[in-house]
């Protein structure tokens, strides 16, 4: 039986989580209906900006992400310290870009006078625009809902366009955040709906790989800030030039479906977190088959089981693949 969202989620063990959405009835986000010759194409550009446009507004960063013909990949991570630094007026600002409010709200950032017996309300929608603009569920469903209502628009019916519920996996280290990361930006390689890093349309590699093209990172990702965070506020504490470096060599030896090895330049984050190339590959390939569940060592899987009143054993042998990697 599903548990509660809420029961997944351990900000005290890990700010990334993996998220996953699928259509119902064989619904099209890409490609041709052959029946009809109507291409859906356009679908994965709807969800793509609507992804890009809600980073700009919750406390959650997108580390990785992928558009698929019929599903879509997230890494994400909660920001709760940005969500706690905005001020009241910075907290309604945010979520008026989504939803109208409350009247209060609207009087409250237009600067018009709020009443004494209305303070109580207005703290209280504060408070509670606050905690959702950290919330994965409510990220997830600022995404989902609009394109369920322009998708079945489009094809003139109603019901569901999504399964009722989204996929969520806690990353609990730096391995499983990475091993996560370039399987999510690999999904159009593997499925071979690309050939390389540049030609995956509606992934987050896609866009990295354009920006660093030109020297920079997107705005809208996390970032990798290196090795150290220096003056960083956050970020992927990997050097991005490697990372790229990596995932293309690995697309590689995925695409062309045969052992191939990783270069010495390109293996320096192997090395780092101290996995082998054919684990590696296995993680980035398999991934989604390997793990039903929160994803690390057994020590932090003990301590995040913990935490949610969840039994350990439970999850322990599928995290057996990155204790042996290590």
């Amino acid at each position: 039986m599903p548990r509660p969202r809420n029961t997944q989620i351990s900000i005290e063990d890990t700010l990334f989580y993996h998220c996953c959405s699928r259509t119902v009835r064989q619904t099209f986000i890409a490609g041709v209906d052959d029946f009809t010759g109507k291409s859906y194409e356009h679908r994965r550009g709807w969800i793509e900006n609507q992804i890009l446009n809600l980073a700009g507004v919750f406390a959650i960063d997108v580390a990785a992400y992928a558009v698929m013909s019929n599903h879509l990949h997230l890494v994400l991570r909660i920001d709760i310290e940005l969500a706690n630094r905005w001020s009241d007026r910075e907290v309604v600002e945010q979520w008026h870009q989504l939803f109208k409010g409350t009247e209060i709200t609207q009087k409250f950032v237009k600067c018009e006078i709020i009443e004494s017996h209305e303070i109580i309300a207005l703290k209280h929608s504060i408070a509670v625009y606050r905690g959702r603009l950290s919330d994965i569920s409510w990220f997830m469903r600022c995404l989902n809902e609009p394109i369920a209502r322009m998708a079945n628009k489009e094809d003139n019916c109603t019901g569901h366009f999504w399964e009722g519920r989204f996929k969520s996996q806690a990353l609990l280290d730096e391995t499983a955040v990475l091993a996560c990361m370039a399987y999510v930006e690999l999904n159009p390689i593997r499925a071979k709906m690309a050939k390389t890093p540049e030609d995956s349309d509606h992934t987050s590699l896609q866009l990295r790989v354009n920006a660093a093209l030109k020297g920079k990172q997107p705005e809208k990702l996390l970032p990798f800030i290196g090795n150290e965070q220096l003056n960083q506020a956050k970020g992927i504490n990997f050097s991005l030039k490697e990372y790229l470096e990596l995932v293309d060599e690995t697309g590689r030896i995925i695409r062309d479906d045969k052992r191939g090895a990783i270069s010495s330049s390109a293996s320096k984050i192997l090395t780092r977190i101290n996995i082998s190339a054919d684990n590696w590959i296995k993680l980035t390939s398999e991934f989604g088959k390997l793990f039903h569940g929160p994803v690390g060592t057994l020590q932090e899987l003990t301590s995040y089981c913990e935490h949610l009143d969840k039994r350990r054993r439970h999850f322990a042998k599928c995290c057996q693949y990155l204790e042996t990697s290590r």
